[in-house]
């Protein structure tokens, strides 16, 4: 691959051709702000979910090498999606994990997971520093940094680190292709060992966002639990205006089983060969469900077909790319400059 002239400057973070699912013949969305300030608009699925070089690496040969890799994954996966429209289901085991691999990419993908690492990095950071005291700044500054700061810089850094947000961190895009990679690598198999249901809409539409997979949780959990992919009691993913996919907690045939009783095995593999599996139409409750999830986990935009917007639910969330913060307590904590664990 040619890099210079020829490198792609518009990286999507949910890609076209998944967002094609959701558009008219032109290839048209409406685009749904979560900002309530800003009104709703159409656009095309090129200028949507995008950034300028987001993935760009600093690689003379190859500097969109990692864009060209997620095309190839995502045309596997929009060719199973095609399968899916036709009826062909549930997939092969090959296919479910191709198609589990690209859902948990789309996971963590987009630029929340950067803004969230970048965030909690920062914390960490404004902790050591400010915990550790003015005194010890240059301390920090030559063990982290690697050089021996003049006092103008030592001030600059203690100042910058110990403001309530933390110093300014960017990670490289380097840096955030490989933390993606390795989550997604560790997320797969919660989407695989699921059961999956495919939800076939006729007479409603769903709508899909900037960050489309969503995690339902258990119905029977206090409302101030957090929810993860082991615990979610369900996990959904819009496959297009008209398909929807609702994966199933996986726990529930294993209740009553010990870890190590040879049937947990047996199940487990039966849910990777598809073989519980199945199909349903499209509801007005699993439409809400399906939307009203999207709507929660979007970040900042909703996308939908020009003629669906009536699907969209009339309560979204504040926009917010930060989807982790640090928890209180310490890292809520004001520095005065002093140690706090002597010099």
């Amino acid at each position: 691959m040619a890099g210079n002239g020829s490198t792609a400057k518009l990286h999507h973070y949910v890609p076209q051709g998944y967002l094609r699912g959701f558009a008219n013949e032109k290839g048209r969305v409406k685009v749904v702000p979560l900002d309530p300030a800003r009104k709703a608009f159409i656009s095309s699925v090129k200028n949507v979910a995008a950034q300028t070089h987001f993935h760009t690496i600093d690689d003379p040969e190859e500097p969109d090498g990692f864009e060209t890799a997620l095309s190839g994954i995502e045309g596997e996966a929009i060719g199973i999606i095609g399968k899916f429209r036709r009826n062909e289901f549930p997939p092969s085991e090959e296919d479910r994990w191709t198609l589990s691999y690209y859902m948990a990419l789309q996971s963590v993908r987009g630029p929340d997971t950067r803004k969230t690492l970048e965030h909690l990095r920062a914390q960490i950071v404004r902790f050591e520093i400010g915990a550790a005291g003015r005194v010890n700044v240059g301390k920090w500054i030559k063990e982290n940094c690697g050089f021996d700061p003049s006092p103008e810089q030592e001030s600059r850094v203690w100042a910058d680190a110990t403001q309530p947000d933390g110093p300014p961190i960017s990670f490289s895009n380097l840096a955030h292709i490989r933390h993606m990679l390795d989550m997604a690598e560790e997320l797969t198999s919660h989407f695989a060992g699921r059961q999956w249901s495919l939800v076939r809409f006729e007479r409603r539409a769903l709508v899909t966002s900037d960050a489309p997979v969503s995690l339902i949780r258990d119905p029977q959990d206090d409302g101030w639990d957090g929810v993860g992919f082991m615990t979610a009691w369900g996990i959904t993913f819009p496959l297009t205006r008209e398909l929807g996919l609702l994966m199933n907690d996986p726990t529930r045939m294993l209740e009553g089983l010990e870890p190590d009783d040879s049937r947990v095995q047996e199940i487990r593999a039966a849910v990777l060969r598809g073989e519980v599996d199945g199909m349903q139409a499209g509801t007005t409750a699993m439409e809400k469900l399906f939307n009203e999830n999207l709507a929660h986990s979007a970040r900042e935009y909703i996308y939908c077909h020009p003629e669906d917007g009536k699907y969209v639910p009339d309560d979204l969330p504040e926009p917010e790319l930060i989807n982790v913060r640090a928890a209180g307590g310490l890292f809520d904590a004001e520095f005065d400059g002093e140690p706090w664990f002597g010099k």
